[in-house]
């Protein structure tokens, strides 16, 4: 399973994710689920820094499967939570879709 945690402050804004594990619907090269993931968390950290040059440290274990994002600088700007709700809206839609059993998403505050 892929889990996908966000980490939001008490005033609602995004402080980063993290996105762990593999999604495990398929097997590798074949597993759509992962791939979907994959696309959107890669987009979005690739939109938040050439897009918007939003500062953030990345960090990502490609054999584990783990990518981590934390925001630098808080709170977000506006493009950048756009982002970033964009990227919850279609995490959402995977969950719904393939089921909690291959992508699970959890919010946390800090």
């Amino acid at each position: 399973m892929t889990k996908i945690t966000f980490y939001r402050t008490a005033a609602g804004d995004y402080a980063g994710f993290t996105c762990d594990g593999h999604a495990g619907y398929a097997e590798a090269g074949e597993d759509i689920v992962c791939a979907a993931v994959s696309v959107l968390v890669i987009n979005t950290i690739n939109s938040l820094e050439e897009i918007t040059g939003e500062p953030m440290q990345v960090d990502t274990d490609e054999e584990a499967g783990v990518i981590r994002c934390s925001f630098t600088r808080g709170p977000l700007r506006e493009t950048s939570r756009t982002l970033m709700d964009s990227l919850v809206l279609g995490l959402t839609h995977i969950e719904k879709e393939y089921g909690k059993k291959y992508c699970k998403l959890q919010f946390e505050e800090v």
